[in-house]
């Protein structure tokens, strides 16, 4: 409102600012090197669903196929897993063996090996602890013997085998 004989204070003009006026924070780039340091990422060789191999496959890092294999394939120390689309005609072995996919052939392995609903295994297994979950299809023959000394502890290894029989529900005839 302005007085009679007042002069009318001036607006002052404002300006509007232009995409290229605009300056956004940009975040500081982390610190790579320190993370790493405490998080170390496992390392996971993949077969994928398009890839053949054929031959002897060994290494030092675990294993998921979901492609085809023949052959041998030896990764002592590390997980091995078959994925539903995985086809393997091999012998294992490794640490743990999943078997999600079909594997025709023997597995060896120091800890585990597990056949999951969707898989398959034509061939003997050999390990401490063994998983068929309900669904999944095997034929062979299982040994869960821990290897010499548990032959020795009992005596005879037909012992320890009707120990572990005993363990795994069935009885003897």
């Amino acid at each position: 409102m302005t007085w009679i004989g007042q002069k009318r204070d001036p607006q002052p003009t404002r300006t509007i600012p232009t995409a290229n006026d605009v300056s956004l924070p940009i975040p500081s780039r982390p610190n790579i090197a320190a993370p790493a340091a405490r998080m170390e990422m496992p390392q996971v060789a993949s077969i994928g669903k398009s890839l053949y191999i054929k031959g002897e496959l060994s290494g030092n890092e675990d294993l998921a196929i979901d492609g085809k294999v023949d052959g041998t394939i030896a990764l002592n120390g590390y997980q091995v897993t078959i994925g539903e689309t995985g086809r393997v005609a091999a012998e294992i072995r490794a640490k743990s063996v999943v078997v999600g996919g079909s594997v025709t052939g023997h597995i060896t392995s120091d800890e585990r090996v597990e056949v999951a609903a969707t898989g398959t295994l034509v061939g003997d297994i050999r390990a401490p602890r063994v998983v068929l979950v309900d669904g999944s299809r095997f034929k062979g023959s299982i040994n869960m013997d821990s290897g010499p000394a548990a032959s020795k502890a009992t005596g005879n290894s037909s012992a320890a085998h009707d120990h572990a029989s005993t363990y795994a529900g069935s009885t003897k005839s």
